[in-house]
C-alpha cells in the first residue's frame, strides 16, 4: 500500500510539473501561431526563436508589485485564483494517458486514479471551475468584475448541460462510465464516427467552458475592462491564465478520450498518440481565436439554450433508440 501511494504521489507531482510547463509554453505557441496567421511577427527576441519568452514573462510577473484594492473580501479574493487552477489540474486525475508500463520492475499505470465512474467525477469537478470566476468578480469590489463573474456563471450553466448530454451519448454507445473501458472500445473505430454530432456539440461547448474566443464574455475588455480579473495583477493574474490554459488541455484530453480513441494508434506508443491528438485540438482552439469575432451576450445565451440544447437532446434520444434497437 505504501509503494502504491508513493507511486501515485510521484505520478501526481510529475503531471503537475508537466501541465504547468505546458501552460507556460501554450502562451508562447498561441502568440507565434496567431502571428503567422495574421501575417505579423510574434515573440522572437528572448532566446533562440523566442523560446525563452515564457520564462521572461514568468520572471516579470513574479517581480511585479503586489497590490490589493480597498474593500475587497480578502480571503475570497486570494482563494479565487487557486480555485480556478486547482479545478483545472484535478481534471487530469482520472484521464488515462495509456495502459500499463513496466518501470524499474514495477507495473505502473499511466493514470493517476482509475475510477469506475470517472466521467461523473470529471463533470462534477469541471462544474466547480466557475466558482473561481464568480468569487473573483464578487470579492474584487468592482462593478465590472462582478458583471464578468455573473456572465461566466450564466455562460457555464448554459453550455455545461449540452456538453454533459454530448458525453452521455458516448456513454450510451460504450455502455460504461469507466474511461479506460471507453478507450478500449475504440480499437475498431473511434467514437467520433458514430457520434459526430456529439463531438461537434462538445467542441462548441468547450469554448464556452474555457472562456475562449468567440465565447470570452466574462473578460470582454471592450465592455468590462478585464472582467472578473480586472483587480488582479502579478502572479494572481498569472494563476488565472494558467488555469485557463490547463482547462484547454483538459477539455482537449477529454475529447481525445471520448471521441478520438485516447492513446490508441497504429503503433504501440500510447503517450505519443495521446499528446499528438491533444495538440491538434489545442491548435484548433488557437485557430478559432485568431479568426472568429466575439459573440454578443444575447447571441451567446440564445445559441446555447435555443439551438445547442435541443440538438443535443434530440441526438441523445436518437442514440438511445439506436442502442436499444
Amino acid at each position: 500500500m505504501i509503494d502504491e501511494l508513493l507511486v501515485t504521489l510521484i505520478k501526481g507531482i510529475i503531471l503537475i510539473g508537466i501541465l504547468l510547463l505546458c501552460a507556460a509554453y501554450m502562451t508562447f505557441l498561441e502568440r507565434v501561431i496567431m502571428a503567422r496567421m495574421q501575417l505579423r511577427l510574434g515573440p522572437n527576441r528572448v532566446g533562440p526563436l523566442g523560446l525563452l519568452q515564457p520564462i521572461a514573462d514568468g520572471i516579470k510577473l513574479l517581480c511585479k508589485e503586489r497590490f490589493q484594492p480597498a474593500g475587497v473580501d480578502k480571503l475570497t479574493y486570494w482563494l479565487a485564483p487557486g480555485i480556478s487552477l486547482f479545478t483545472a489540474l484535478f481534471a487530469f486525475v482520472v484521464i488515462p494517458f495509456g495502459g500499463k508500463v513496466n518501470l524499474f520492475g514495477y507495473e505502473v499505470s499511466l493514470q493517476i486514479a482509475n475510477v469506475n465512474a470517472g466521467i461523473l467525477l470529471l463533470l462534477s469537478i469541471s462544474s466547480l471551475a466557475v466558482y473561481g470566476i464568480v468569487l473573483a468578480g464578487w470579492s474584487s469590489n468592482n462593478r465590472y468584475s462582478l458583471l464578468g463573474g455573473l456572465r461566466g456563471t450564466a455562460q457555464i450553466i448554459s453550455y455545461e448541460i449540452p456538453m454533459g448530454i454530448s458525453l452521455l451519448t458516448v456513454i450510451l454507445t460504450a455502455g460504461t462510465l469507466n474511461l479506460n473501458e471507453i478507450v478500449e472500445q475504440q480499437r475498431q473505430h473511434w467514437f467520433i464516427w458514430t457520434n459526430l454530432i456529439s463531438f461537434i456539440i462538445y467542441l462548441i461547448t468547450s469554448f464556452a467552458e474555457t472562456n475562449r474566443a468567440p465565447f470570452d464574455m466574462p473578460e470582454a475588455e471592450q465592455e468590462l475592462i478585464g472582467g472578473y480579473h480586472t483587480e488582479y495583477g502579478g502572479m494572481k493574474f498569472a494563476i488565472f491564465f494558467m488555469g485557463e490554459y490547463i482547462n484547454i488541455l483538459a477539455v482537449s484530453a477529454i475529447a481525445t478520450t471520448f471521441f478520438l480513441g485516447g492513446w490508441l494508434g497504429p503503433f504501440d506508443i500510447p503517450i505519443l498518440w495521446f499528446v499528438v491528438k491533444v495538440a491538434c485540438l489545442v491548435f484548433f482552439f488557437i485557430w478559432v481565436r485568431a479568426t472568429m469575432a466575439r459573440f454578443q451576450y444575447d447571441q451567446l445565451l440564445s445559441f446555447g439554450w435555443k439551438i445547442l440544447l435541443p440538438i443535443a437532446t434530440l441526438n441523445l434520444l436518437v442514440t438511445a433508440y439506436l442502442v436499444l434497437v
